[in-house]
């Protein structure tokens, strides 16, 4: 999704809770964590963050910290000393960066993905659009003389692609993406995962690296950038300071990327081929108008879990249910 700019190398760095060491790195009592906690929290930040780092930076999950309120007398292992997270805390609430980053693991669904600033942090949203794309994936019917397609457009850390490739391990997987640092962590999760053998990662800009199977594909998801370039400037700053603007930053209206992605979606889909996308809130109308103009049907939208409009579905008409196009509009031929 996104060019990346590394974390400065004197910031201490955590490995992924699964990649922590197998002896702990502090034995501390049970009262002596909850001084540090009371001691951190008043700092500033926010108790549920800290708690995070806490468990996915140290291994400390909220079970056993609740285990330790109950019993502060008893011995607790980490596997992180307390002196590297005071760091982490600092660093988190000094310079706004995100504790994903600090930690360099995310979790999301199933997955423990490896994050780092060349790609988005993924979101609970995003979550919705995995399950929207699972559904339509696990519906279509198979094709006659090859395998399902998917593809994943922008994958940015990979997440969308591994919730596919589990969920349908016969069918074939294409993920790309603009940035091939994005491409690299994208691939770190597919082969952490082992799901790397039914994926295959193609670097370029939205449709073109897929040209090879444009008129096959028969699921399309993107969580394209989607942000107005104006708004960026009011983004919280955990957001706005460190995610990568590429993969935020959808130009003056928000919608570049969307206007890519639907006006190719006529060749390189299948007929009867789904195109799933994630948006701005406020964008729901505009996408669907697009998403028409370009001679989809069937065009959808669905809620995310505020109950807002985030998501679009369409699809590649079948054979002999072609539209009529205004020669302004007309798609290319696949």
């Amino acid at each position: 999704m996104a060019a990346s700019r590394p974390l400065p190398s004197a910031e201490p760095q955590l490995a992924p809770a699964s990649q922590a060491p197998a002896v702990p790195g502090e034995l501390i009592l049970g009262s002596e964590l909850l001084a540090w906690r009371r001691q951190r929290l008043g700092e500033g930040g926010r108790a549920a963050d800290l708690d995070w780092l806490l468990d996915l930076g140290a291994g400390l999950r909220w079970t056993q910290l609740q285990r330790v309120w109950l019993d502060p007398a008893s011995p607790v292992q980490l596997h992180t000393g307390l002196g590297e997270l005071t760091v982490l805390w600092r660093q988190h609430l000094e310079c706004h960066t995100p504790l994903q980053y600090l930690v360099g693991v995310c979790p999301w669904r199933e997955f423990s993905l490896a994050v780092s600033p060349a790609v988005l942090i993924p979101r609970q949203e995003t979550e919705v659009l995995a399950d929207l794309a699972l559904a339509l994936a696990l519906a279509l019917p198979a094709p006659a003389h090859r395998p399902l397609t998917w593809a994943d457009l922008g994958t940015g850390s990979g997440c969308l692609a591994l919730a596919l490739a589990r969920a349908a391990p016969k069918a074939r997987g294409l993920a790309v993406d603009c940035s091939a640092q994005a491409l690299a962590q994208a691939e770190i999760n597919l082969e952490d995962a082992g799901l790397l053998d039914r994926v295959t990662l193609h670097l370029g800009q939205w449709w073109e690296p897929l040209r090879p199977h444009w008129g096959g594909l028969d699921l399309v998801v993107s969580n394209p950038p989607y942000i107005p370039t104006a708004v960026l400037v009011e983004l919280e700053p955990l957001v706005r300071e460190h995610e990568p603007h590429l993969a935020l930053d959808g130009g003056p209206d928000g919608l570049e990327a969307i206007r890519a992605l639907a006006s190719g979606a006529w060749a390189a889909l299948a007929p009867g081929g789904w195109l799933l996308l994630e948006h701005h809130h406020d964008q729901s109308d505009a996408v669907a108008e697009l998403l028409l103009a370009c001679g989809l049907v069937e065009v959808t939208s669905h809620r995310d879990l505020e109950g807002r409009w985030r998501f679009a579905q369409a699809r590649r008409p079948m054979p002999g249910s072609r539209p009529a196009w205004p020669e302004s509009n007309r798609p290319p031929l696949a």
